[in-house]
């Protein structure tokens, strides 16, 4: 925290974050407010703190922001004054782990970037504490389904104390927490649940909480990060197994997959939770330190760009709940979610449950924290990409300084400047998506070796000031199948959306600027695509200017201009869009081809994402 100072459109996002809810949200919401349990007082005492701490460090830190810096402090300074002489943590009250999880990783972020001296010994003596603990009071219901998030507080602590003991408590965590590995190896969920299939007419079920979209987010990462801590090559290949399920029963064009608040499988007008974004977020993050696979840069990449803005008003002073790849409507309805409520797709300030008014401010911020990551032979690798500054250690402890110059993911080419040299030469990785068939680099301007697609590619000499590595990833368009054979439509790691004219209402107006809106369409969203023989062919690309609110319908960096025709037959079905009609769709006689406006998903508020070809 602090290696990579976030610039360009990036800085931007963060600034737009940081004037919107999520800088402001402890001055008018109650459980953020001075009564919170963890701060000493006798509100709120449970995931609702932490959760917003874990975003709110890292991105004061990143901006440099002395206010967001004073609101997180008050937030640390009462969790380290008040760690009880047992070693316990957080509000007395509290008697789950699970809350305790999230501030451990709060304090790990916080601690990296200030290098405060009481960090350290809290956490080691915390996890005595719950060493001696567990047995009497296991895990149970969240932490149980959760258990791995403390691996990485645990990882974190031992890399610098060494002491066994922690590794003795990663242990029983394992044995008491749910074995995700051995749920994905027999998948039960092939189809979409409901309240009664999940066991819900009285109150929480194990089922519910093995379907439950958040949870399984946090799941990407824990065989992973178990096989790295006390497990076996096995458990760290079982992620694939994981996700080969995730995609083929619940996959969406977005990048993720359904859970709205459980799984609902491949539909487009299904939806997913914030949380679980956010959460998958940060699991590809983790996957892909971890273990070293591109692929997972591939899927970080693919949902921060896409899902986590999509999800958002501009202002970022409203989000949703739920948000759908086929979203035509935006009301307190009722939909067919899985289990949530009617205004789960409404942008506000707590639509259906608050849990994501909490956790939403770590997507961007984690994000920009792990652009940049070490590798063993004392080099660099540029696992993501977005404009940014890096400073970091290198072979022999020399520190180095690239500056990352580039619009991406609006624009093709990525530029490295080395501002501060080391004498000692390493190596710089560059990842290079699965997608991008046609790479090019350059060092110094010279044409090097051609990079190949889904491997990270390696430049390695002694980097003097100025030298400059240019990688360029040509955007070709991609038309993927999905739902009933429909099509979205992709180029480079954007999704691309039908733009639709928005009508925004308020159904809530507070005393703040975080208000509640539903959003009509003002043009039709029933279109099929006409692809034509060749269907890459049939799109147009526009590229407009980067400077403005780049996930906003009015300023999105690139647009994309296809044929399509009106499909009648394809209305709104409990007020979503219909299922998509399955492909190929005969064309209506009478049918007119129009030239349709697709922007990129997360700059589409609403939008049509999975489209029928129309023969």
């Amino acid at each position: 925290m602090g290696a990579i100072k976030p610039a360009g459109w990036l800085k931007r996002q963060l600034q737009i974050q940081a004037d919107g809810l999520s800088g402001h949200l402890d001055e008018f919401w109650p459980d953020l407010g001075p009564n919170s349990a963890w701060l000493g007082g006798s509100g709120e005492g449970w995931e609702r703190g932490p959760y917003y701490l874990d975003g709110l460090v890292p991105l004061a830190y990143l901006l440099d922001d002395p206010g967001l810096k004073a609101k997180a402090q008050k937030w640390i300074d009462w969790t380290l004054q008040s760690q009880r002489p047992d070693g316990g943590i957080g509000p007395a009250k509290n008697k789950d782990w699970w809350p305790n999880m999230l501030m451990l990783k709060c304090l790990m972020q916080y601690q990296e970037a200030t290098n405060d001296a009481r960090v350290l010994p809290l956490m080691e003596r915390y996890f005595a504490y719950q060493n001696s603990q567990l047995a009497a009071t296991p895990l149970h219901e969240w932490a149980k389904y959760r258990w791995a998030e403390e691996l990485l507080p645990i990882r974190w602590t031992y890399e610098k104390t060494k002491n066994p003991q922690l590794l003795t408590l990663a242990a029983q965590l394992a044995q008491q927490g749910y074995n995700w590995q051995q749920l994905y190896a027999n998948f039960p969920f092939t189809t979409p649940t409901s309240t009664e299939s999940l066991g819900l007419k009285g109150g929480l079920s194990e089922t519910s909480l093995q379907a439950h979209g958040v949870n399984n987010a946090m799941a990407l990462k824990m065989p992973v990060l178990w096989g790295m801590t006390g497990g076996t090559e096995a458990d760290r290949q079982s992620i694939y197994q994981q996700l080969r399920m995730l995609d083929q029963y619940h996959g969406l064009p977005n990048g993720m997959y359904s859970g709205d608040e459980h799984f609902s499988g491949r539909n487009p007008s299904q939806g997913i939770e914030l949380c679980a974004v956010v959460e998958a977020q940060y699991s590809y993050e983790e996957l892909l330190a971890l273990l070293g696979d591109p692929s997972f840069g591939d899927r970080l990449e693919k949902i921060t760009f896409n899902a986590l803005p999509a999800t958002f008003d501009p202002t970022m002073w409203a989000h949703q709940y739920d948000q759908q790849p086929n979203q035509v409507l935006v009301s307190k309805a009722k939909r067919p979610w899985s289990t949530n409520g009617d205004d789960s797709n409404v942008f506000g300030l707590e639509p259906w449950f608050g849990c994501c008014t909490a956790n939403m401010h770590q997507g961007w911020p984690k994000f920009t924290s792990h652009l940049w990551m070490a590798s063993p032979d004392g080099g660099l690798v540029a696992a993501a990409y977005a404009p940014n500054n890096v400073t970091a250690p290198v072979r022999g402890g020399e520190t180095i300084t690239i500056r990352e110059d580039t619009d991406y993911p609006f624009r093709e080419t990525i530029r490295f400047t080395v501002e501060k040299a080391a004498k000692q030469p390493f190596a710089l990785r560059l990842r290079i998506p699965a997608w991008a068939t046609k790479a090019t680099v350059t060092v110094n301007g010279k044409p090097a070796k051609a990079p190949k697609a889904g491997t990270f590619y390696v430049v390695e000499q002694a980097w003097k000031a100025n030298d400059v590595v240019e990688l360029r990833l040509p955007m070709e368009v991609r038309v993927p199948a999905g739902f009933n054979q429909s099509v979205s439509v992709e180029r480079g790691p954007l999704v691309y959306s039908l733009k639709l004219g928005e009508s925004w209402s308020k159904l809530r107006d507070r005393p703040t600027a975080a208000d509640d809106y539903e959003v009509q369409a003002t043009t039709p969203w029933n279109y099929g695509l006409l692809l034509g023989a060749k269907p890459t062919a049939a799109f147009k690309v526009q590229e407009k200017p980067t400077t403005g609110v780049v996930f906003s319908p009015a300023e999105a960096p690139v647009e994309l201009r296809v044929s399509g025709v009106r499909l009648p037959q394809w209305e709104l079905a409990q007020n979503s869009a219909g299922p998509v009609p399955a492909s190929p769709v005969t064309r209506p006689a009478g049918a007119q081809p129009e030239t349709l406006t697709l922007i990129p998903y997360g700059a589409a508020k609403l939008r049509v994402t999975s489209f029928p070809v129309v023969k």
